[in-house]
């Protein structure tokens, strides 16, 4: 003979009101915010490391809050990259509609090097994050499909080669930013991308 039914878990019909916990997700969200905004912030302001306190102070929020959403240093770095990432990705179209792609992908990467070069407060993590794999795979997977699809309109036009790896183009693009990191002038950092963007021109047809 088998036991009493269990009773089935309550249904929550469409349309009823959110979970309590609703509000406390949208505070942790507000809270993350305000800790990107005040790093960038910060980073920007800074000639050399800055305090996660001074972070956490600025956002107006405790040491432990930024912990809960930051772990490491390297977490909120990469965060403030990705934020930066999303404005430098998001100027791509509006390039390419003014500039041929070759022009447009030097125009990128200069501001993308640019931002790079602001944030003096966060070079040491972004430099260590780099070499060692913990910053950024994900944003490298967009910088590379970025470098993809101007790459594309290139060859396209022929503005650009067809054989380039776009991840080759991003591999180099971060050597350039380790040369930022250590400390390289306005001046070289010109040049290397003048080079890196000739670099995927089309080749020039051989002589006789």
């Amino acid at each position: 003979m088998t036991g009493p039914a269990t009773p089935p878990p309550p249904h929550t019909p469409p349309g009823s009101p959110e979970p309590a916990d609703r509000p406390v997700r949208r505070d942790a969200r507000r809270n993350r915010d305000k800790l990107i905004a005040a790093a960038q912030a910060a980073f920007a302001a800074a000639d050399g490391p800055v305090a996660l306190e001074a972070i956490a102070r600025q956002a107006g929020v405790g040491i432990g809050t930024l912990y809960r959403h930051f772990p490491t240093r390297e977490d909120l770095v990469d965060a403030v990259y990705a934020a930066e990432l999303d404005a430098v990705t998001a100027s791509v179209p509006t390039l390419l509609g003014q500039h041929p792609a070759d022009v447009a992908l030097r125009a990128w990467m200069g501001r993308y090097a640019g931002f790079v070069a602001t944030k003096r407060g966060m070079m040491d993590t972004l430099r260590t994050g780099f070499a060692s794999g913990r910053i950024a795979p994900p944003s490298r997977e967009r910088v590379t499909a970025t470098i993809a699809a101007i790459l594309q309109r290139g060859a396209e036009a022929g503005t650009l080669r067809a054989d380039v790896d776009p991840d080759d183009v991003t591999t180099l693009l971060i050597g350039v930013f380790a040369a930022i990191a250590g400390g390289a002038s306005d001046e070289q950092v010109g040049r290397l991308l003048d080079l890196l963007t000739d670099a995927v021109r089309p080749r020039a047809a051989a002589g006789p």
